[in-house]
């Protein structure tokens, strides 16, 4: 499967059959191909929990409002902003010559040092890579997936023991689909989100864009 029709095929399936598990294999692949993600300074700025155990999975479901997938699907990934990794350099400059580690020591620090609201959007960015690459891996290996944001983010943190400075930004199920997704509710056409150059040019060739989408 190219990434293409990854894209093209990935859906949010909510029901999975209960009875599949994955691998320890397949999780690591699907984890480590989420990790190749692009962030900020390569700070990679992020935690995964992988949970395959059905009570810390029931757990997560009653903590999402009763939504069976957290508990059903094969693995309830939550990936979790590390808000202090851009002082831990040693982290994500390990193999970096000595005057690379010396520029970025100070820079990267001084950038983000004390700007939480800037700390949270740059691990909203680097969750969010890391999520859809972890989504179109378990695509192209043949599984279903679903990003979640409907949970109460203070219940998982206890329930998986996250420390303050790593909030649970995004939930990922995978899983085996037990019933295909949803038809889409309606995917925009191109003219009604795309611009070219300036905003509100919204063709090429000049012609107005077409009052409806596509059906």
């Amino acid at each position: 499967m190219d990434v293409f029709e990854a894209i093209e095929t990935r859906r949010s399936v909510k029901y999975y059959e209960p009875e599949h598990r994955l691998t320890e294999e397949e999780l690591r692949r699907l984890v480590s191909a989420a990790m190749l993600a692009p962030s900020s300074f390569n700070i990679q700025n992020w935690q995964f929990v992988v949970c395959t155990d059905r009570e810390v999975q029931t757990a997560l479901c009653d903590a999402s409002w009763n939504q069976v997938q957290v508990r059903d699907c094969a693995a309830t990934i939550i990936i979790a902003g590390d808000l202090e990794a851009h002082n831990r350099h040693d982290r994500f400059l390990r193999f970096a010559p000595e005057q690379v580690r010396t520029m970025f020591e100070g820079f990267v620090s001084g950038i983000y040092e004390g700007k939480a609201t800037m700390l949270r959007d740059e691990a909203c960015r680097s969750v969010g890579l890391a999520g859809m690459n972890l989504m179109l891996a378990a695509r192209a290996m043949g599984y279903d997936s679903c990003p979640m944001i409907g949970y109460d983010p203070a219940k998982v943190t206890t329930i998986l023991g996250l420390p303050p400075h790593c909030p649970p930004l995004l939930m990922v199920t995978v899983g085996k689909a037990a019933q295909p997704a949803r038809p889409r509710l309606g995917v925009l056409h191109f003219e009604d989100c795309v611009s070219v150059d300036r905003y509100g040019e919204r063709t090429w060739s000049g012609a107005a864009a077409p009052d409806e989408p596509d059906a």
